[in-house]
């Protein structure tokens, strides 16, 4: 548990408990960062028990889950930025740039599952930020608490 002044822990198990939550809160702030993977489907019946083996097969029906990112850079004030995360492995620039724009982002973080040393496996990463004026900075492969600083940092140059 987080026990610190400035944060606020709001508990959620769910995608939409999420973008509800997002949804009441998101007007009171200037700047958000949205770094949490949400799937993009969530199952249409969540059983209640255990589902027993009898059939030789199953069939899970889906549903697209909310945007959160997406409905929120909509709804942005002029003054709000908002900035989303992109983890690609091909056409990295290209994908994170469409992302950047559909979602109406200020800035975007790209990941690319491509390069060595990055990714989730590992405590350094290498990103690129991208804004919405499609300016481009790549990073160097670094400990993952710079790769923060360079967040937080580029923000506060585009604020």
């Amino acid at each position: 548990d987080c026990k610190h002044e400035n944060i606020t822990v709001h508990r959620i198990e769910t995608a939409e408990q999420m973008y509800r939550q997002v949804e009441v809160i998101f007007d009171a702030f200037d700047i958000s960062i949205f770094a949490a993977a949400v799937a993009d489907y969530t199952p249409e019946v969540v059983a209640k028990n255990k589902i027993k083996k009898s059939d030789p097969s199953l069939s899970v029906s889906l549903r697209k889950t909310t945007d959160i990112l997406a409905v929120m850079g909509e709804k942005k004030r002029a003054n709000q930025l908002v900035v989303g995360f992109a983890l690609e492995t091909e056409n990295e620039i290209a994908n994170a740039q469409k992302k950047l724009n559909r979602k109406n982002l200020d800035l975007i973080v790209l990941n690319s599952l491509n390069n060595k040393g990055a990714g989730f496996q590992h405590n350094t990463n290498k990103i690129t930020i991208i804004d919405k004026e499609n300016n481009i900075t790549d990073y160097e492969l670094k400990d993952k608490s710079a790769v923060a600083k360079d967040i937080i940092n580029k923000i506060i140059e585009i604020s």
